[in-house]
């Protein structure tokens, strides 16, 4: 969606991951999403649910869509599945692999994604940098991203589909600053745009996820939503962490984002109906609680930011 299709104001539409709910088969997964009153889910492409590369795939994606169509679901693709490429080593290969055969199957999964994404009609396809290589130089790094992404992006282009970066601490891109540094050196190509992780924010973001809300505002593509510490890149059911939502949903809706809002436990699917029963009414109550904040500016966080890269306990939507 364009910023000059925003209308501010308008409610948000929350989803959950299924990264979170990967115990269930996708049907259950979906099926319970919806009974719960879910506007949409964030669907993490895995071996369990609609692998990208297991036979029969075109009609496997008609069946979730048909599916997601039945049940009034939206759906943004998630690309973060921790062995979907590789069985030994977490998020392996990345887009910043020195093997370019290795970058290519990365690139080659986010172009399935963008496919997937256009049959689903979903609104966005995520995806992220991964971790600079030992012994990979950081110009070099950004080199290779730009260069895979590229072929991404030309895919999202032509299916209409947005590519939306997530920065994800730990990673080469790690921070809205990473994201404006992608963004220019690929000469700010239309399809490119972002997710806001907004426990991220908290974690390492020197502003307020509030205001980092708002900075993000005109790339804004795709939301993911948990609670999280100060300098510990850890995912928390809702309030378990240190972020106050209303400001945050207040600053949200203000910038009339209309994609999908989804909660995001990566490693909470051991209670992951649990959990998805009881964060959308946490975000209801406290989106209605945003409706009656002041749109004044959130103070920027007081703590000092980490610095690039360091945390006590690297997690996240990608691990």
């Amino acid at each position: 969606m364009s910023t000059q299709d925003r209308v501010p104001g308008t409610p948000l539409r929350f989803g959950y991951g299924t990264n979170g709910l990967a115990d269930l088969r996708l049907d259950d997964a979906l099926s319970l999403l919806a009974d719960l009153g879910y506007d949409g889910v964030g669907l993490t492409l895995d071996h369990m649910h609609l692998d990208p590369l297991a036979p029969g795939l075109a009609a496997r994606t008609r069946r979730v869509a048909h599916r997601l169509d039945e049940l009034g679901l939206g759906v943004t693709v998630e690309t973060g599945a921790r062995y979907v490429l590789d069985p030994r080593r977490k998020h392996g290969p990345s887009l910043l692999n020195p093997d370019a055969h290795d970058r290519a199957r990365r690139v080659d999964l986010l172009v399935r994604a963008v496919r997937i994404a256009a049959d689903l009609g979903a609104h966005a396809v995520h995806c992220f940098s991964g971790i600079v290589p030992e012994d990979t130089d950081t110009d070099t790094a950004w080199k290779r991203l730009a260069e895979s992404l590229t072929p991404v992006l030309d895919a999202a282009a032509s299916a209409g589909i947005p590519l939306a970066v997530e920065p994800e601490p730990g990673h080469l891109l790690a921070t809205l600053a990473d994201f404006h540094h992608l963004r220019r050196a690929l000469g700010d190509p239309e399809p490119l745009g972002l997710t806001l992780d907004i426990g991220h924010c908290q974690c390492l973001e020197p502003r307020s996820p509030a205001d980092c809300v708002r900075d993000a505002a005109p790339w804004l593509r795709h939301v993911q939503i948990e609670d999280m510490r100060r300098g510990v890149h850890e995912h928390l059911p809702f309030g378990e962490g240190e972020i106050d939502f209303p400001p945050v949903l207040a600053a949200l809706a203000a910038t009339g984002y209309q994609g999908l809002t989804v909660v995001e436990l990566p490693r909470h699917s051991h209670a992951g109906p649990h959990h998805a029963e009881h964060s959308l009414p946490f975000l209801r109550h406290a989106e209605q609680a945003a409706a009656a904040t002041s749109p004044s500016p959130a103070p920027a966080l007081q703590q000092t930011a980490p610095p690039h890269g360091a945390l006590s306990a690297p997690e996240g939507s990608s691990s």
